[in-house]
C-alpha cells in the first residue's frame, strides 16, 4: 500500500480540524427581519405572506399556480391525491431516491414500482419506465437527482403515448434547466423542497406547480383537510361557514415560513451561480484524480448542484466505500451517501419481498457513492480542503 501522508483515522493529522458540513443553510440578518415582521403582524398563518411566497415560486420557475405545503413529502402526497392515485393503481419510481418518493405512493394505498436508473447519470431510465408500464399505471414519478433534470421529452412521449400523468420530483432541482425551460414546467405537476439542505429553506416546507388549475385547486385542498377556504378567506368573506369536500390533511405552510422563503428565494440565482462553480472546480479537480468518477452532464440543460456526487471506482481501490467515507471523515469533511435504493430498506423487504439484485444499476451504485460538500457559503479553500481530503484519501487506498 503506497502512502504519502498519514491519514487522520491511522492517527495523522486531518486536512480540517473545523469539520466542514455536507450542507448547510445560509440565513442573514434581512431573513430574520422578514420573520420578525410576519411575528408582529395579524396573520401567523394562512395569511397574505403565503400567497406571496406561492407567486413568487410560480414566476420564477415559470408555471401557472404554486400551492405551498408543509415539506416535501406533503407535496408528494399531495400530488397524487390530485392525481386520484388509489388502490389498485401503480406509480413508476426510481429506486434510487429518499423513500418518500415511494412511500408517497404507499400513502395512497397504491403500489410503486421500481424502474432502474442509468447507471452514468443515475437518473430514471425511459426505457425501464416503459418496459414497466401495465395497465395499472397512473403515474410516474422522475427524481432529478442531484439537481440534473431527468430525460423529460422521453418520459412525456411514454406517459402521453400510455395515458398515464408525469410528475417530477424536483427536490434536488429548483433553478434548473432543461431545454431552457426551468424544472417546475416539465411535467403534470413537480414538487419541491424547501429543507435546511436544500436550495432555499422554511425552516421545512415544500411546494407544487402546476400548468393546470384544475390540480392546484386539489392540492390547496387537499393541505386544508379537503375544506373549499382557509381562514383567511372566511375573514375576507366575514362568514363562518366552510364545507369539507374530500378527506385532506393538515399540510399548510405558515406565514412565518413563507416570509422566509419569499427572501430565500431572491437569493437563489446567486447561489445557483455558486453551486455551479463549486462544481466545476471539483469536476477539474478530480479529473486527475484516481478512483473518483463524477456523474456525467448530460447536455442541453443546467444542472442545479444539490448534490455532488462521485462514484469510486471498485478496481482501482484496495478497501470498499466504507473506509473510504469513515477516512474522509476523520479529515474533517462532510461526506454522506445519498442513497441507500428504497427496496432494500426492511420495510420494502418484508412488504414487498424485495431481494438484492432486482434493480442491478441502482444497487452497484449505491455500494461506490459518494456525497462531497457542497454548499453556496462554502470558500475556494474549503474546496480545496475537500480536494486534498479525497486525494490523500485516494492515495492511499488506491493501488
Amino acid at each position: 500500500m503506497k502512502q504519502t501522508e498519514r491519514l487522520a483515522i491511522d492517527g495523522g493529522h486531518p486536512v480540517r480540524e473545523i469539520y466542514l458540513p455536507g450542507a448547510q443553510q445560509d440565513v442573514d440578518e434581512d431573513d430574520i427581519r422578514a420573520v420578525v415582521t410576519v411575528l408582529r403582524s395579524q396573520w401567523l398563518t394562512t395569511g397574505p405572506n403565503v400567497e406571496t411566497f406561492e407567486e413568487a415560486v410560480a414566476q420564477f420557475v415559470g408555471a401557472r399556480y404554486a400551492v405551498a405545503v408543509s415539506n416535501g413529502t406533503a407535496a408528494l402526497h399531495a400530488v397524487l391525491s390530485a392525481l386520484d392515485v388509489g388502490p389498485g393503481d401503480e406509480v413508476i419510481v426510481p429506486p434510487l431516491t429518499f423513500v418518500a418518493t415511494a412511500n408517497a405512493v404507499l400513502f395512497m394505498d397504491a403500489t410503486p414500482v421500481f424502474a432502474d436508473v442509468s447507471p452514468d447519470t443515475l437518473l430514471l431510465d425511459p426505457a425501464q419506465v416503459e418496459a414497466k408500464l401495465t395497465s395499472n399505471t397512473k403515474a410516474v414519478i422522475a427524481v432529478d437527482y442531484a439537481g440534473q433534470p431527468c430525460e423529460y421529452d422521453a418520459l412525456r412521449q411514454i406517459c402521453e403515448r400510455h395515458g398515464v400523468a408525469l410528475v417530477a420530483d424536483a427536490c434536488h432541482a429548483l433553478g434548473a434547466q432543461y431545454k431552457r425551460k426551468r424544472v417546475g414546467t416539465l411535467a403534470d405537476l413537480t414538487v419541491f423542497s424547501f429543507h435546511p439542505v436544500k436550495h432555499i429553506t422554511t425552516g421545512e416546507g415544500g411546494m407544487v406547480v402546476t400548468n393546470r388549475e384544475d390540480l392546484a385547486t386539489r392540492v390547496r385542498r387537499f393541505r386544508n383537510h379537503g375544506i373549499t377556504t382557509d381562514h383567511r378567506q372566511r375573514a375576507a368573506q366575514r362568514t363562518w361557514q366552510y364545507e369539507m369536500e374530500t378527506l385532506g390533511y393538515n399540510y399548510r405552510l405558515t406565514d412565518l415560513q413563507c416570509a422566509l422563503g419569499t427572501r430565500q428565494l431572491q437569493k437563489l440565482p446567486q447561489w445557483l451561480t455558486r453551486r455551479q462553480e463549486i462544481a466545476a472546480l471539483y469536476d477539474e479537480s478530480f479529473a486527475r484524480v484516481d478512483g473518483v468518477t463524477p456523474l456525467r452532464r448530460l447536455g442541453n440543460r443546467s444542472h442545479a448542484y444539490h448534490l455532488y456526487v462521485v462514484q469510486l471506482d471498485d478496481s482501482a481501490l484496495q478497501t470498499g466505500r466504507a473506509t473510504i467515507f469513515s477516512a474522509l471523515q476523520a479529515e474533517g469533511i462532510g461526506v454522506n451517501v445519498h442513497y441507500m435504493p428504497v427496496h432494500l430498506h426492511p420495510y420494502y423487504q418484508q412488504r414487498f419481498g424485495y431481494r438484492r439484485g432486482e434493480y442491478p444499476v441502482a444497487e452497484e451504485a449505491y455500494t461506490r457513492l459518494l456525497s462531497l460538500p457542497l454548499f453556496p457559503g462554502m470558500s475556494n479553500h474549503d474546496v480545496a480542503d475537500v480536494v486534498r481530503a479525497v486525494h490523500k484519501v485516494m492515495t492511499t487506498y488506491t493501488s
